[in-house]
């Protein structure tokens, strides 16, 4: 036998020990390189089950176990007398899980072609998703008619990782009714996905945008349910595994009397009149109606409104996107009238018999204010004075008052300040001062501009809603309420768990005195023999009220035109605040008409359809009375 390497035994034994340690290092190299790669693979097992075991096994379920969102209904909004004013109904959308189609890019082109799409917009989708997880569907088209969704769902086998999504969807059962209240949906955006809770919101979401849809998400909104499908590797499903139903939305109700709404939003666009309506009980703060003209077209903005619409509804001259009720500011007008008669009679300088001579003018300094009737009114007192809207009269009280009393009056009855009503972007309006003016424009008060004030021109700026709210605080006898919309908010089982309570901002004190004789006035607009709205009359119901033109420009050039031969933009703006009944006043009316020229025809009639509608079963009652005792007398 011959050793491997040796001649012979000799050798070998010659060579033992040196040989035998060059083995032993190698056995020992070779140990230490399988130990190496032993641990690399013990390491990587431990990366792959230990630290990413969770990802993995999740990817992994996902190819087989496909679990998707299910989207709450949102709560109902109904109407004072519970009518149904904004519900849901099922809103079937195409979407596309990246994850289950090999080329997106041949799907999209398909897809655009079959339905006759702009592949561009189909592609903007994608880029808007491109951070989502690819199994996570991303919406292509929403709220499909049936043609496309019978189209898909008949050729699902054509276009795999496209399926259909049904979500909830807003019905709006009248229209537009009180549409800038009321508010609108929009896929949530980036930014807003980025301040909201990742735990309920997820890209792809409705969110409320405007109106109480945004003010009253939280309790709109509901909770999500999921559903757990297997799924073949094109991403088709095989059988449900598990489900969890929706929670809906809380339910609202309004204080909003739907069929009042409408009476106003009618009349306002019979002619295409663009302002503000506002009605409220005049001894709780209930809101009965806020219109605001031109409406907004709701419909639009489901499922997300189209540029062309979007760009008209920012185009149009009448500012649709406006909520005219707070977020709009004009002159009071003559309506203000009743703030100066109120800081005269109470820092006593009038009183209910103090008379001024009016021939139609007043001059202070070198210069004539006129009076709106320019062959005067003659010697007018307090009651004549408002019933008749003298002008006049209103210079020489505000000049005794001085306009820092004027505003403290007239921020006693609401005007320059926000309300609180539960609407968005409320503006304050304004009630200048002589340090207002000293502040804004760096200079003094001019006496003269009082007289401007005194008869709610000049600086003065106020909101429809704030008109509302300080002829409600007359008639009721100095009460200012909070102006609340929301009678209660309930949650699914129908318990409530928010209930309207009539809030007292302020009370006033000592001055309530003086507001009788100031409805006087008031009552004689409408029902005196010389008022400025005797067109607003209602047989059988006594109303208190005041007119108001606020005016928007005076040019020389259109001096001599007759009012319908101004253009549109210049014509003055026509106010009509009131009450009713008289004896126990219910609600408040106010109604600024855009450009509308004269409170008593531009505004009046609005009012005056509001308050018939109001009191239809009270003036039946009343005229089936009548008529019973003409019969009796015959």
């Amino acid at each position: 036998m011959k050793w491997s390497g040796y001649n012979n035994l000799e050798e070998l034994t010659e060579y033992d020990d040196a040989d035998l340690d060059f083995l032993k290092r190698r056995i020992v190299f070779a140990g230490l390189i399988v130990l190496c790669f032993a641990a690399i693979i013990i390491a990587r097992l431990w990366f792959l089950q230990v630290h990413k075991g969770d990802e993995y096994r999740d990817r992994a379920d996902n190819n087989r176990v496909r679990v998707r969102e299910v989207a709450a209904p949102r709560g109902n909004i109904f109407d004072a007398k519970n009518r149904k004013m904004v519900t849901n109904r099922p809103s079937f959308n195409v979407v596309l899980v990246r994850e289950d189609s090999n080329d997106v890019d041949k799907l999209l082109k398909k897809l655009a072609t079959a339905l006759d799409l702009d592949i561009s917009m189909l592609w903007e989708k994608l880029r808007d998703a491109s951070t989502k997880p690819r199994h996570i569907p991303v919406r292509l088209l929403v709220d499909v008619d049936w043609q496309t969704l019978a189209y898909v769902e008949n050729h699902n086998q054509e276009f795999p990782g496209i399926r259909i999504e049904t979500t909830p969807a807003r019905v709006y059962h009248y229209e537009n009714l009180a549409a800038h209240a009321i508010g609108y949906l929009g896929e949530i955006s980036k930014k807003e996905l980025a301040a909201r809770d990742s735990d309920i919101y997820t890209g792809g979401d409705l969110i409320g945008k405007m109106g109480l849809e945004r003010l009253r998400e939280t309790d709109l909104r509901g909770e999500k349910g999921s559903s757990s499908s297997e799924v073949n590797a094109r991403g088709f499903e095989q059988q449900l595994l598990k489900s969890i139903e929706p929670l809906p939305g809380n339910d609202i109700q309004l204080t909003i009397d739907a069929e009042l709404q409408k009476v106003a939003e009618d009349l306002m666009d019979s002619g295409g009149k663009a302002g503000a309506v506002v009605a409220m009980e005049v001894k709780t703060g209930r809101m009965l109606a806020l219109a605001s003209n031109p409406v907004l077209p709701l419909n639009q903005f489901v499922g997300g409104i189209s540029h062309k619409n979007w760009n008209a509804l920012l185009d149009n001259e009448k500012h649709p996107l406006i909520n005219k009720v707070v977020q709009a500011m004009y002159p009071p007008g003559s309506t203000y009238k009743m703030i100066t008669a109120m800081a005269g009679l109470s820092t006593g300088v009038i009183d209910k018999d103090t008379v001024f001579y009016c021939p139609g003018f007043y001059t202070f300094g070198n210069r004539r204010y006129h009076c709106w009737k320019h062959s005067g009114h003659g010697a007018v007192n307090l009651k004549r004075a408002i019933s008749e809207s003298c002008d006049v009269y209103f210079y020489q009280v505000g000049l005794r008052v001085g306009v820092d009393k004027l505003a403290e009056f007239a921020n006693k009855f609401g005007l320059g300040h926000k309300s609180g009503i539960e609407l968005e972007h409320e503006k304050s309006g304004l009630t200048p001062t002589k340090e207002w003016k000293r502040k804004k424009y760096g200079q003094k008060w001019q006496d003269g501009e009082t007289l401007s004030v005194a008869i709610g021109q000049g600086f003065n700026l106020v909101t429809p809603l704030q008109i509302c709210l300080m002829t409600a605080t007359i008639a009721n006898g100095g009460k200012q309420y909070l102006p609340q919309i929301i009678e209660k908010v309930t949650d699914p089982d129908g318990k409530i768990i928010e209930q309207f309570e009539p809030v007292v901002v302020t009370e006033m004190t000592g001055d309530e005195q003086f507001l009788p004789l100031i409805r006087e006035g008031m009552e004689e607009v409408i029902q005196g023999r010389r008022g400025t709205a005797r067109q607003v009359r209602i047989k059988g119901l006594t109303i208190g009220g005041k007119t108001g033109t606020a005016q928007v420009v005076r040019l020389k050039e259109y001096k001599h035109l007759k009012e319908e031969d101004i253009p549109y933009k210049f014509r003055d703006h026509a106010w009509f605040t009131c009450y009713a009944p008289a004896e126990d006043p219910e609600i408040a009316v106010t109604v600024l008409v855009e450009h509308g020229l004269h409170g008593g025809s531009g505004a009046g009639p609005v009012a005056r359809a509001i308050l018939e509608a109001y009191f239809s079963g009270y003036l039946q009652l009343h005229e089936e009375t009548e008529k019973a005792a003409k019969e009796e007398e015959e």
